[in-house]
This record gives C-alpha cells, structure tokens and sequence, in this order.
C-alpha cells in the first residue's frame, strides 16, 4: 500500500509554495530522512517532514519518491524544530530554510554516490575521545563562570551572557567548558560559532591543539563543497565532537548537541543578509533550549538586546572583568582634532608616540575603517567627482593599482589622465584610506633605531590588512603569522583586524576618524562604533608584561561626547544604560520589534509603488492596531548595480502581533504584482534600518 509523504523541498522564494508538498512512497519514511524526488521537470533532494493536514496546492499532483537517502540516519526532531522556526519567525518558505541549511555537494547525490562517499569517510576509530590536552591554570573568575556553567541549570538549555573584558580569557572558558561537558559525556557534542571566516583559524588552531584535529571540524563558505560535506557528515554521524564555524554552523545536524558558544555575539556579521535573514546568535539560545544545552554567549561589548536579556533575568549574566595575569586595560588618550593642523592625517603627539613604540620593538595598529588610497577622485576645476554610473555610490581610488573601484558593484577602470567632464588634469583624492594611512606612516616614521638590530637605522615596517591584501587564499594567514613573528612595527588595516586576535606584542592602538558613526541616521551607529573602539583596545596589552604602559589613542573632533567619556573609563555598563534609556524613550528596540520590506526595481518610482500597494494591502489585518506601517522611503543607498532600492518599516510593541501580522500579511504581498519590480523579502528583526 503506497505511503504519502510530507517533504520539504526549496521552493522559489517568491513562488507562494511555503510548506512541504505531499509525495507518494512504497514505503514509510521517518520524518527527517532525505529524499530524492520530482519537482518540476527537476530531480530535487527533499526531507520528510512531519504530516500535515494542508491540503496540496491547486493544479499540482501528488508524485512518487524517486529514492530514500536511508544510507544517513534521519535529521533529529530537535533540528526539524529549529528550521520550522527559523521559516516561521523570518518569513520564509520551509524547504528554503531547510535545504539550504544542508551542504551543497549533498543535493546532488543520489543513494549509490552517497554510498561511495560514506564508504571513503567510513569511521577509523578517531571518533573516539580521548583526554584533552591540559590547559593553563585558571584564574579566580574562569573558575567561578565555569561552575555557574557546569552547575544546576548545566541541561536547562539556559543562556549565559559571559561579558568579559578584552583579555580576560573568553577562549580558555570556551575550552574549558568544552573538556568538561566531554568529559561528563564521551559522545557530547559541541558547537562554537564565530562571527567571520577570519576568525577562524586562530581558534581552529586553539581546538585542535587542546583535542585533537580528529575531533574538530570547520564550517564556512569559505571551504570547497567536498569540505563542506565532509564536516556536516562527520557531525550528523557524531563522529566530530566540536564543530566551529560561522552563522551557517548553527543549522549543523548535531544529534548530541550539549553546549552551544556564540563568540563575540555582539557581531552583526551573526545576521544574515540574504535569503532567510536569521540571526544565527538568536537561533542558537532556541537551538539550546531544543536540545537542554547550555548557550555561552560571550564578548567584551554584548548587543544591547543580550545585555538588556540580563538585566531583566532572561539571560545570566557571568562577569569577567579582569584581564589574564593581572593585566590592566589600555589607557585611553583622546585627540582633539579641533586643535590640530588642517589636513593633518595624524596628529603629531600620535606621531611620536608610534615611533617611540617601534624603536622599544613594540608594535602599533592603526585602525581606519575605509580601504582603498581615498574615498573619491574629485576635480579642483569643476563639479566632477568619481560616482558610480550604475550606484548611488562614488568609486574609490586605489593608488597600488592606478584604479577607480565601486565597493558594492565591483566596477572598475583606470584612472583617467584628465577630467572627464572638462579635461583638467588636476584630478585630487578626497578624504582617506588605509592605502593612503599605511604610505604616510612610512614616510612619515622614515628609519629607526630598533633593539636587536647591529645599531644601523632601518626602515619601519608597516603592513597592511584589509580585503584588498586578503584577496588570496592563504594571505591572511601569512600575514597574521608576520605580526605574530614579529616581523611587522605598525599595522594597518581595518575593523577585521580589530577583533578577536591575540596579538602579543602590540601595545598602541589608535583610531583614526571614528567620528561618522555619531552623525549617523541608524539608531545602532553608536552602539557599533562604541563596540568597535572597545574591541580595538583589548589588542593592546594582551601581555601582562606590557598591559601596564599600553595606550589606545582616538583621534575625534568631538572629544567630549559621552560615548568617548565612558570609553576613557572602559565602561560598558554606562555606556549601555544611557542608550538603552534613550531608546526606551524612543520606542526603539530591544523595547519594540520591526521588520523591513525591501523591494528592487528598475526605478525608484516603482520600486516605491509595490510598496505602498503592500501598505495598502494591510488595512484590516491588525484589528487591534498593534502594528504601525511606515511610508515607503528610498534606501541609504538608493542604488546599486542599476537597481533601485526602497523600504519601509514595520513596528510593534509586541513581538507576538508583530508575527502574527506578518504571517497574515503573506499571502498580499505574494499576490502583488508591480512592472518593473524585480525582486522583494522581509527582514525581521533587521540591524541596519
């Protein structure tokens, strides 16, 4: 007697079909196994999910199952669970949220490929866990956090905001804590995230060293499909004990799940931008509740809704606020720009203190959050300025190859010898970048006496990390390895190198124009400039040894503004209270909840139109007026790639009505049809309003 099946599978976005599609099989299926069938004129892979009472979408017929993956246990209902919300709370189809949460390479396998590629990672016994390598000793307050883990809430799924000073020794609690749910449980499994790819290898290499590389795995896009494949079998199989990686990591199949960390939570790299926009911090505390696993979420700077979380006891707090060996925090020296020379690009106390710190054989970084040599070419004769012709965008000119560049559709050419719209040959750059920073350090800094030398000036060594150094596969690494050996007096780069590195010999950090962040129209811009300058400080002084002349220097124009008065003074807590005060007052989250309707057209004009027709479409679908739709308004960047952006905001004081009329809401937009519309989405819960 044929079955019917539920089975997920990844639906267009835009194509109305959300929920599973109903599939006849010869055999009965558990919820969770993988599926090969028809979608289409295609053969798609496809989940059996739970039954469903929905019947199937009119003019499409039930189908057979072409074939069972059955050579792969079934996805645990814990997993099925977070998908259905994840699609649920973020608006997305479930065989979107599902398939793509799978490795690539695995859905175009059929049964026989699957087979051979098992039988080539069939388990040799690595699996198998052995005693950790030891660890230093702990401090006072590593010892204290890692009982407030480990004790009565250990299988509550509870969340626990680790707020830690830079240094303190976020990562060994993270070792720690892992050792130890190993030890109470030889087949637990651990999942630590990360917010970006470069983060990575530094903490790869810590996990490795202290368990073994036959227990750890990797997962991130930045890894060949046959990689990605190899990591998600190894954990859906629990023979990889640790899993780290980025956002995606969050949906690894990981039926032995025990403890969850989200390092550096605070990131908004955790967000995803396309797509399902889920937040991977978010779905973590859910995925620990799911599967009665501790979630850790630490940083030195926590997002304002996780430090809101623990003031009011959803979250607990564990404080870390000492520094590792006794070491202090950096003093924090402002410069008030206001006072030096015009144009000047570092001011020369700055100046005097980096060569200072060269010639002891001490190192510097120098942060400016903008690559390229400028941020626009413009002419001293006319109104000409190097915009994008296809973004609302200037093009930045990067001197190293002679180019214009646009950061956002990629287009690129050659300088031009003159003007081009009235031939002047005085073209200038306008405003700086870390091209230009790291060529006026040299020049400026020149030669130095350096101990250890033969007693002959040398030059300083600068060097530059950013995403034009890093292009290359490898290159971060070879470069960080130089800092770490030494080999480097002055780095230069951008916010990537301001987090999450352990850089011994650094002592000076400085900030070069942070001040864009407070003119900012995004509510968050404080927030995020506040956690960057933090970050950026714990790279100085992270050994005890030089913690107590460490300096951090911020070049601002507004050097009295209470954001730089609670950084002089490293305290968060403050910093936190006043804004969250400030948003409090202003209905802003973490005390109200929005979501976002972006829509992309061929002209703003229509783009504007789809979206008023959906504000239209609303009326009666909040009957209790819980729920305040914006007007439509242009994006901070109306334009990009020929493609004109708009949105408008939806806010509510509940989160319940929020989603409640956002799933009501579906079915209009889904129905909505505008020329020249080319693509829409939802993001809930957005970071960059």
């Amino acid at each position: 007697m044929p079955y019917s099946l539920s089975v997920v599978v990844a639906t267009p976005a835009h194509s109305g079909l959300r929920a599973a599609l109903s599939y006849r099989s010869e055999s009965a299926l558990a919820p969770g196994t993988l599926v090969r069938v028809p979608l289409g004129k295609r053969e798609v892979l496809g989940v059996v999910w739970e039954p469903t009472e929905a019947p199937m979408p009119a003019g499409i017929e039930e189908r057979s199952v072409i074939a069972a993956l059955d050579a792969l246990p079934p996805l645990a209902v814990a997993w099925r669970r977070l998908v259905d919300f994840a699609a649920g709370y973020y608006q997305r189809g479930l065989g979107e949220v599902a398939l793509a949460a799978l490795p690539p390479q695995l859905r175009d396998l059929d049964p026989v490929q699957l087979a051979r590629r098992l039988k080539r990672h069939k388990p040799d016994g690595g699996g198998a866990q052995g005693a950790a390598a030891p660890g230093p000793a702990l401090t006072p307050q590593q010892q204290a956090v890692l009982a407030e883990i480990a004790g009565a809430h250990a299988n509550s799924g509870k969340p626990y905001l680790l707020f830690g000073a830079t240094g303190s020794g976020k990562t060994e609690v993270y070792l720690q804590a892992t050792a130890r749910a190993l030890a109470a449980d030889p087949q637990a499994q651990i999942l630590i995230l990360v917010p970006e790819i470069n983060l990575t290898p530094q903490l790869l290499s810590r996990f490795v060293e202290r368990f073994g590389a036959g227990h750890v795995v990797a997962m991130h896009s930045g890894l060949t499909p046959p990689q990605r494949l190899a990591s998600w079998l190894a954990a859906h199989a629990a023979l990889a004990r640790i899993v780290l990686g980025t956002r995606m990591a969050v949906f690894a199949s990981m039926p032995n799940l025990r403890l969850i960390v989200v390092d550096e939570e605070h990131d908004p790299s955790y967000k995803q931008q396309e797509g399902a926009r889920y937040s991977a911090r978010d779905l973590a505390v859910l995925r620990g509740r799911l599967q009665a696993a501790p979630v850790v979420l630490g940083s030195a700077t926590p997002s304002l809704e996780s430090w809101q979380a623990s003031e009011t006891g959803r979250y607990q707090r564990l404080a870390m606020p000492e520094r590792v060996g006794a070491g202090v925090l950096p003093e924090v020296r402002l410069v008030d720009m206001n006072l030096q020379a015009k144009r000047t690009l570092l001011a020369p106390a700055l100046l005097d203190a980096i060569a200072k710190r060269v010639a002891l054989g001490e190192q510097s970084l120098i942060f400016l959050n903008r690559r390229g040599y400028a941020p626009v070419l413009a002419c001293t004769a006319c109104d000409w300025k190097s915009d994008c012709p296809h973004c609302s965008a200037f093009r930045v000119f990067h001197k190293v190859d002679r180019t214009l560049r646009c950061h956002h559709c990629g287009l690129g050419e050659r300088v031009p010898r003159a003007c081009p719209a009235c031939g002047n040959v005085d073209i200038a750059p306008v405003g700086r970048g870390t091209e230009q920073l790291e060529e006026q350090i040299a020049e400026l800094l020149g030669s130095v006496n350096a101990p250890g030398g033969d007693g002959q000036p040398r030059p300083v060594r600068v060097a530059r990390i950013d995403a034009d150094t890093t292009r290359t596969k490898g290159s971060l690494e070879a470069q960080l390895a130089q800092v770490h050996a030494g080999n480097v007096d002055v780095l230069v780069g951008t916010q990537m190198v301001t987090k999450g590195h352990d850089f011994r010999r650094i002592t000076l950090v400085a900030a070069v124009n942070p001040d864009s962040a407070l003119y900012s129209s995004d509510f968050r811009a404080p927030e995020r400039l506040f956690s960057l300058l933090m970050q950026a400080a714990g790279r100085a002084g992270r050994d005890a040894a030089q913690a107590a002349s460490s300096q951090m220097w911020v070049q601002t124009w507004n050097p009295h503004h209470e954001l730089f008065e609670a950084l002089r003074r490293h305290d968060f807590p403050a910093f936190a209270a006043a804004q969250l005060k400030e948003r409090e007052a202003a209905g802003m989250p973490p005390f109200a909840f929005q979501a976002l309707v972006r829509a992309e057209a061929r002209t703003q004009a229509a783009a504007q139109a789809w979206l008023q027709a959906a504000r239209d479409g609303a009326e009666g679908l909040d009957p209790a007026g819980q729920v305040f739709i914006y007007a439509p308004v242009p994006m901070g960047l109306q334009r990009v790639a020929n493609v004109e952006r708009a949105q408008l905001l939806v806010e509510s004081a509940s989160r319940p009505a929020l989603q409640r009329f956002l799933a009501s809401w579906q079915e209009v937009l889904h129905g909505l049809r505008e020329p020249g519309l080319i693509r829409w989405a939802v993001d809930v819960d957005p970071l960059a309003v």
